[in-house]
């Protein structure tokens, strides 16, 4: 049953005008879950920003660790006088974001579970636990391993040139590798959540694991901010373990559909 369907059953009513009053409702629902996860973040945000030097010292310590290796001043440049209180703000909302990252999800399992079966909606825990879980695992593997892997590539690679790394430049790279991973790593949530609509199963990945081991590529050489093929497989292995995990979850989740649907059936006769 496709999710709005259950959305709108979820509510009641009659057929006639209940679906237009409950796609407002579904709106509003929406609107009132991003502003709580908004505050969140805000809050997150406000206790990392009371910690920034520590953070930054944690940011900073990666490219530390490359240029020293390669025997370079360990040292960034900054061209404003307010480049370095931006890239605080920046870096204390990316870590805000880690930080609240169980509260944001839990808004989205609100948001989500009226559309649910009630045997689903047991998941509630799991599900926040995971996919924070996810996000904040896909972090911690971008900055110990990837991010470094990253760095002593790059840095290497210019080994004929004097290094002047200006912050923006070292934190948009920093954020996009860190960000890109921690997104990557909710795509078992994302499988699931199509599961349960029904738009996919365990047998259909299966069959189309050669296309997702093509797309998976794609988007490590899209995350991966240098060209060699090391760091790229650094980014795909957990991505197609992910997608291995995808599967199972898939074969599970579709297993209770399936016992449910027979259940209903045999009732029925």
């Amino acid at each position: 049953m496709p999710i709005l369907n259950r959305l709108r059953a979820a509510k009641g009513g009659s057929a006639s005008n209940q679906g237009a009053m409950s796609f407002l409702e579904h709106l509003e629902e929406l609107r009132r879950r991003i502003f709580f996860s908004v505050l969140g973040v805000l809050a997150g945000f406000l206790v990392c920003f009371y910690y920034h030097n520590q953070i930054y010292s944690a940011m900073d310590r990666p490219l530390v660790r490359a240029l020293a290796a390669h025997h370079f001043t360990a040292r960034l440049i900054y061209l404003n006088p307010i480049d370095p209180f931006n890239l605080y703000v920046k870096l204390a909302l990316i870590a805000g974001l880690f930080l609240a990252s169980p509260w944001v999800l839990f808004q989205v399992w609100q948001f989500i579970s009226p559309g649910l079966y009630p045997r689903e909606r047991r998941y509630f825990i799991p599900f926040v636990l995971f996919t924070s879980a996810l996000f904040i695992s896909g972090g911690i593997f971008a900055y110990a391993f990837a991010f470094p892997m990253v760095l002593n590539f790059l840095i290497g690679y210019a080994h004929h040139f004097q290094p002047n790394i200006e912050i923006n430049e070292y934190f948009d790279l920093f954020a996009t590798v860190v960000l890109g991973s921690g997104l990557v790593f909710e795509l078992p949530v994302l499988i699931l959540f199509l599961s349960l609509m029904g738009l996919v199963n365990s047998r259909f990945l299966l069959r189309n694991f050669r296309y997702a081991f093509l797309i998976i590529f794609i988007i490590a050489a899209i995350i991966t901010p240098t060209s060699d093929i090391t760091t790229m497989v650094v980014f795909a292995t957990p991505m197609l373990a992910l997608y291995i995990l995808s599967i199972g979850l898939a074969y599970l989740f579709g297993k209770e559909r399936r016992d449910r649907r027979a259940a209903r059936q045999s009732a029925g006769k």
